[in-house]
């Protein structure tokens, strides 16, 4: 379990990091209120940049909280796989204990176990993909937000210069037209506004965006690394495991029979100092025999008794 890379805390420090950083934009739009102001609202004729640069900001800002939920949820799982690796260091008897089992870890316990109670093969390559499909589902729409702010962007800076190009062409119809004038500076900030909004909200959402990628690799990384040390060696039988248990059980079996052997040859000397003391028994019930006849016929003769046949 030593070799398992996992980064701890690594969702809730990218968190803390987001937070932050949102807190330093705060900041700065504070310190330059009045250039803000000028840009996006002072004397704007139309509410084209602040409908373009409301939807920037309004996909900027569905993508943000969908990256949070994200987060949230990848530092649930690596929490879970931690607790999991805690629970096989202690040697518990379910390493599920205290893990929900919607988390990857629990699912990828609970398949190999099916697997192995079912005698079907373990194929890692093929839950390693699984999984990887599964997890990449799950920021599909950060990916198609962080691939289009920018495109917004331009859209918004193409409808400020074709406002521009309109006040142009009502100015060039007359030597004096405020208000043409007027309608060429208003897109031209326009095009401004839209462009530095979604500059801005591009930057600060594709940082996170591939920090979200840095995530989801580390934890699918932990989760495969994890399978492969642990699991694998609980659930599959390859070949060469299996050889070598069957060599092991082989020399087994032959200090078993050494054993055997040896035992026989004690049992044998056994069998002939048993057969050694019985013949020594019988020789010497022989001669007790004879001794007490003798001692028998003496005292018929020392008593005078009558001889019994």
């Amino acid at each position: 379990m030593g070799s398992i890379q996992l980064r701890r805390n690594f969702s809730r420090n990218i968190l803390i990091r987001m937070v932050i950083l949102s807190l330093l934009v705060a900041g700065v739009m504070v310190w330059k209120f009045d250039f803000i102001n000028q840009v996006y609202f002072r004397d704007q004729l139309t509410s084209t940049g602040l409908i373009i640069n409301g939807g920037i900001v309004t996909l900027f800002t569905i993508g943000i909280l969908r990256m949070i939920t994200i987060f949230l949820h990848y530092m649930r799982e690596e929490n879970a796989l931690l607790h999991f690796l805690r629970n096989l260091r202690e040697g518990q008897r379910d390493p599920l204990i205290k893990i929900s089992n919607k988390s990857i870890i629990a699912i990828r316990f609970r398949t190999m176990q099916a697997l192995y109670r079912a005698h079907c093969p373990i194929n890692h390559g093929s839950l390693a993909s699984t999984l990887l499909a599964t997890e990449s589902t799950r920021n599909s729409l950060p990916r198609f937000i962080n691939n289009i702010l920018i495109l917004t962007g331009v859209f918004g800076t193409i409808v400020s210069l074709s406002i521009a190009l309109i006040g142009a062409s009502d100015l060039l119809e007359t030597s004096i037209n405020v208000g043409g004038m007027g309608m060429v500076v208003h897109g031209m900030s326009t095009a401004l506004s839209t462009t530095i909004t979604a500059i801005v909200c591009f930057i600060f959402f594709g940082y996170f965006h591939l920090k979200l990628t840095d995530v989801q690799t580390n934890l699918v990384s932990a989760v495969e690394q994890v399978t492969v040390n642990e699991l694998i060696p609980r659930f599959q039988v390859q070949t060469d495991s299996a050889l070598y248990e069957f060599t092991g059980l082989v020399r087994s079996l032959q200090e078993l029979v050494n054993q055997m052997f040896q035992t026989q040859k004690t049992l044998e000397g056994l069998e002939q100092n048993i057969l050694l003391t019985l013949q020594s028994y019988e020789t010497k019930s022989g001669t007790l025999t004879s001794d007490l006849a003798d001692l028998k016929y003496l005292l018929q003769q020392g008593f005078r008794l009558p001889a019994n046949d």
